[in-house]
């Protein structure tokens, strides 16, 4: 695998997972256009690419207009002449149980997350169609959008829609050569580092110190290094045949989601009355109710949290 000669754009890549992507795009051989809302924290994380051998360069705006879209592709265009890769990972959290959530907390997750991945999507393949070259695009799913998480109707609703783009995006970039798929990564973030069932997980991860074996093999949690391989993987030749996909990744697993697909079907001459629905819904719907949200196995005793 070499991306030699490419040129990718990383949206919220000036630290976490971002900049994770980013270096190591760098590291095979991408210039990277690092984009962050904080001109400090974007020019240390282009100043670690070129430190060590690679080529970056910055855009300070904040994802959801598709004015800082244009900003994107255009410094990717002007500083190293092409695009070729494009990779959506900027996101905010404004966490709260559906009857406090605000019309500002949910405008805001919806802004940033869905339309800021449907505006640089846009402009990239606008401009990718045009070179004629075909392209990459990876966008940064989650579990949350696959199986909802509560006290983020926000958040799954974002993911969710990114997720349903992704797929329609891989029969329209089609013909143009260019692939569009969804990572679902499992990893420390700044979500996961407040939930108390990875306590030992994070932390461990914050010292520089491997994982208990328990997340990277049970669940597949891991850091932002056991993410990065698959971004670069799906943004070089040997991924040409791979698009429309969910793959989720963390810790020692990878794995490929579903599309959704029927789990029952059934027909009723004449169609679906009341009188019949109540002597069939049981046996068709209700004994194939699916579960909702995350199910983790138990901590084992020595990775408990500590007590509040």
């Amino acid at each position: 695998m070499s991306l030699n000669g490419k040129v990718a754009i990383v949206t919220g890549s000036g630290r976490g997972l971002g900049l994770a992507y980013a270096q190591e795009l760098a590291r095979q051989g991408a210039a990277v256009v690092i984009n962050d809302v904080d001109a400090a924290t974007a020019a240390e994380a282009v100043a670690s690419i070129e430190a060590a051998g690679g080529k970056a360069t910055a855009v300070v705006a904040p994802v959801g207009p598709s004015e800082t879209a244009k900003q994107l592709v255009a410094a990717a265009v002007e500083t190293f002449g092409r695009l070729d890769i494009l990779v959506t990972n900027a996101g905010v959290l404004r966490d709260t149980v559906l009857w406090k959530m605000s019309d500002d907390d949910f405008d805001l997750v919806t802004n940033v997350h869905l339309r800021g991945t449907f505006t640089c999507v846009r402009e990239a393949a606008i401009h990718m169609r045009e070179a004629g070259e075909g392209g990459r695009i990876i966008c940064i799913g989650s579990p949350t959008g696959q199986r909802g998480n509560f006290g983020q109707t926000n958040y799954a609703a974002a993911k969710a829609g990114i997720v349903g783009m992704v797929r329609t995006w891989a029969l329209e970039l089609k013909k143009a050569g260019i692939t569009a798929n969804a990572v679902i990564p499992v990893a420390a973030t700044a979500m996961t580092a407040t939930v108390p069932y990875f306590h030992a997980a994070v932390e461990a991860d914050a010292k520089g110190e491997p994982m208990p074996d328990f997340f990277r093999k049970e669940i597949g949690f891991g850091g932002a290094g056991d993410v990065a391989p698959l971004i670069a993987h799906l943004a070089s030749d040997a991924a040409a045949g791979v698009t429309g996909q969910a793959i989720g990744v963390g810790g020692d697993r990878i794995q490929v989601w579903s599309h959704p697909e029927p789990v029952v079907t059934a027909f009723h001459d004449g169609g679906w009355s009341a009188e019949a629905l109540a002597a069939e819904f049981d046996r068709v719907v209700g004994e194939n109710l699916q579960s909702v949200g995350e199910k983790f196995p138990a901590l084992p005793e020595e990775l408990q949290p500590p007590a509040a």
